[in-house]
């Protein structure tokens, strides 16, 4: 497990489209969340500690703020020859054991995990109505093996702001995760591999 950050892709970065499969078998891309005031876009795996560890949390979220408008959609990139675990069967068993109330795509070929330059899962982006970067940061405070409670305050924060039409802080702290496991000779330029803190 190398601890990761995110790359935290410039603020006003338009949302990069994709067309991936959904566990219930539907391709879905990003057209189909325009009519939605704003679009979280989730880099996650079913094994990462660091998503396991806000995975109801994330659950509740999503079926708070789905109601509100926001569009949600979880997406997993690893290499699934490596880890059989983040594979398209065991998405769906996770999707449902987890409670998750929006999509969870497969990005085999991690071509989508490249276009967004996710590094971490968890990875979050959130872009606007025109489908622009607003926030690319921390759920919250909280991490695997710490007192700190999970609460999403930061990620809860930055969605208020945007679903009611004002700015978001650009005062952001970037997600830290486990690396996304790529394919070899497939990692990304901006990755680096180092240890975050």
């Amino acid at each position: 497990m190398v601890r990761t950050a995110s790359t935290m892709l410039p603020l006003g970065s338009a949302a990069p489209d994709f067309s991936l499969p959904n566990v219930d078998g539907r391709t879905l891309s990003l057209r189909d969340f325009a009519d939605q005031p704003a679009l979280l876009v989730v880099f996650m795996c079913n094994h990462c500690p660091f998503v396991i560890h806000l995975r109801s949390d994330l659950a509740q979220f999503a079926a708070e703020y789905l109601p509100k408008g926001l569009a949600i959609v979880g997406i997993s990139s690893n290499d699934t020859e490596a880890y059989p675990q983040d594979g398209p069967e065991q998405m769906k068993a996770e999707h449902k054991s987890a409670g998750y109330t929006f999509p969870y795509l497969h990005d085999a070929t991690q071509a989508t995990a490249k276009a967004y330059h996710a590094a971490c899962t968890p990875d979050f982006f959130l872009f606007d109505k025109e489908r622009k970067l607003v926030y690319r940061g921390q759920f919250d405070d909280s991490r695997p093996k710490t007192n700190i409670p999970v609460t999403g305050a930061d990620l809860r924060a930055a969605c208020d702001a945007v679903l009611a039409g004002g700015p978001v802080t650009a005062e952001q702290k970037p997600s830290i995760g486990c690396n996304i496991k790529w394919k070899p000779g497939n990692e990304p330029g901006y990755f680096t591999g180092v240890a975050a803190t």
